[in-house]
């Protein structure tokens, strides 16, 4: 009998007795998954070209695991009343997302935690062209470098789209504009080894499954073109396809999802059945809420501060939306999924986006919300460049480096610094707290602003700074006395502060640059 560990993945395959016209339209073909304890799961099947189809599955209890099929079309005996068995067995090694499961909201729902509860903190890398302009060898240096670097997922773009026009064989995912003509598996064939690579490395795939901004000089976006009824076809398949690994499912990128079609076809793709969290990528600076606030699929609150650095922008990210709309209920993460890329030339001054700049947002988002994550990118990783160039379809963006040369840059060397600083305290119990703040230069220059987070009971907080400037403080929401500890967010450097046992105060930064603030509440030995 076969046997797969828990959280692993189950792969069978099915031939068909009747060959079919179009295949990818004219049948569907369900696995009912019956688990050691007697639950009943349907899994969606998938065609694998020609007269076959495939099923995959994440068994998550231990035991012997039942199956049959149900095929819509019932003479298809190849198809229809399929029985096996596969045996399930606790996974023994070191991985965390096989030991601790894949990821759920937590239940508060303002971050995403694992099957067993342990928290997850969203580092992302945006990798959009990854999987379909990598090689096998590349993809596995890239994944390894990055889950060193303490990167806990990445994005990337599952079909064509604007900035990835074929892949590496110079084709597209299907033929077809508006239509979905024919299916192109062999696309989605080169992709499967990509794909499970990811989990192996530890790290949560965060694929976007319909790009979809209105790009008219390239017909090439499937959630932009494609008719609606066709669009909810491709994004089913691929989550058939994809659907048993450990990931969060992008549902569409770059979009402006005014109307009702975004959510019939969030709707259609994701309301039933077993699924994992839904997060979708708007467009620079355009907001989910109110428009999605009673969609039960949406999971998650994505959005895009963008790569702007002038005074609206920043406005925008410190502010705007992301600043109070986390308040509304249902609660939700919120994440900035694609704030200033690092060596983007941002808009309007046309000057690279530096580490600070990249630091400053990435802080910023995870302290004017209820931390749960960031993403970071930059071009030549994004594009998957290979030489010295400037993004296809993306005018005016600045050169991108050679993928391999950008993996090391300033910026993601420091989200590692990030990375070990949040895993260092209980991050998760961390909200936006203003009110710590005696005053907030952010108002009069917002270059200046300082963004302030705290636990429940007031043992904790963080404050960010961007620049050296004294931090006058309100400490009365906090246990007393704390111990404050000076962090520099280049280095993970710490300088320590002394103990306070003060209503108010002014601190003042060690040293010119961004730094944080760390306060604990301090317990004598």
């Amino acid at each position: 009998m076969l046997t797969v560990h828990r959280w692993g993945v189950f792969e069978t395959e099915f031939k068909s007795d009747i060959s079919y016209s179009d295949p990818f339209k004219d049948v569907d073909l369900t696995c009912l998954f019956k688990s050691p304890s007697g639950r009943e799961i349907p899994i969606n099947a998938f065609w694998d070209g020609s007269l076959t189809w495939r099923v995959r599955f994440m068994p998550d209890e231990v035991g012997v695991w039942a199956y049959r099929t149900l095929c819509s079309n019932e003479e298809n005996e190849g198809l229809h009343g399929q029985t096996g068995l596969f045996e399930c067995v606790p996974y023994d090694g070191e991985n965390p997302l096989y030991i601790h499961g894949p990821l759920k909201l937590s239940g508060n729902r303002r971050f995403l935690i694992h099957s067993d509860g342990t928290p997850f903190f969203w580092l992302a890398d945006t990798a959009w062209n990854g999987i379909i302009k990598s090689k096998e060898d590349e993809w596995r240096d890239y994944l390894a470098l990055r889950r060193e670097q303490g990167f806990s997922a990445v994005q990337f773009v599952m079909t064509h789209w604007r900035g990835g026009t074929c892949d590496l064989k110079r084709e597209r995912a299907y033929i077809g504009r508006r239509k979905i003509i024919k299916l192109n598996v062999e696309f989605f064939k080169r992709i499967d080894p990509k794909f499970s690579m990811i989990n192996k490395f530890g790290i949560v795939a965060a694929p976007v499954l319909l790009w979809a901004i209105k790009y008219p000089k390239f017909n090439v976006n499937p959630g932009f073109n494609l008719i609606e009824e066709d669009a909810v076809l491709l994004a089913r398949y691929l989550t058939a396809r994809y659907g048993a690994y450990i990931l969060v499912w992008i549902l569409a990128g770059d979009g402006d999802y005014k109307g009702e079609r975004w959510k019939r076809i969030g709707r259609a793709v994701f309301s039933e059945g077993h699924r994992h969290p839904v997060t979708m990528h708007p467009m620079g600076k355009h907001w989910l809420l109110p428009e999605f606030q009673s969609e039960s699929w949406l999971d998650i609150i994505g959005y895009q501060s963008g790569h702007g650095v002038n005074e609206e922008d920043l406005k925008w990210l410190c502010f705007g939306p992301p600043s109070y709309d986390w308040k509304t209920e249902p609660a939700r993460p919120v994440i900035n999924l694609e704030p200033n890329y690092e060596e983007h030339l941002a808009y309007k001054i046309r000057k690279p986006i530096t580490p600070h700049m990249v630091r400053r947002a990435a802080y910023w988002s995870l302290l004017i919300s209820p931390t749960a994550g960031v993403s970071y990118g930059t071009n030549g990783i994004w594009y998957w460049s290979r030489r010295y160039r400037e993004p296809a379809n993306h005018p005016g963006i600045g050169l991108a480096k050679p993928w391999r040369k950008s993996l090391k840059l300033p910026g993601a060397e420091n989200m590692s610094v990030l990375k070990r600083i949040f895993e260092s305290i209980p991050w998760w119990n961390l909200t936006p707290s203003p009110e710590i703040l005696l005053e907030q230069p952010g108002i009069s220059d917002v270059e200046s602003f300082i963004a302030a987070a705290k636990d429940d009971d007031g043992s904790l907080a963080l404050i960010y700074t961007p620049k050296k400037q004294p931090l006058k403080l309100n400490l009365k929401w906090l246990k007393k006395p704390l111990r404050a500890l000076w962090i520099n967010p280049s280095t993970g450097e710490r300088i320590e502060n002394g103990i306070l046992n003060f209503e108010e105060i002014i601190l003042h930064p060690p040293e010119p640059g961004d730094w944080l603030l760390l306060l604990e509440a301090y317990v004598a030995d």
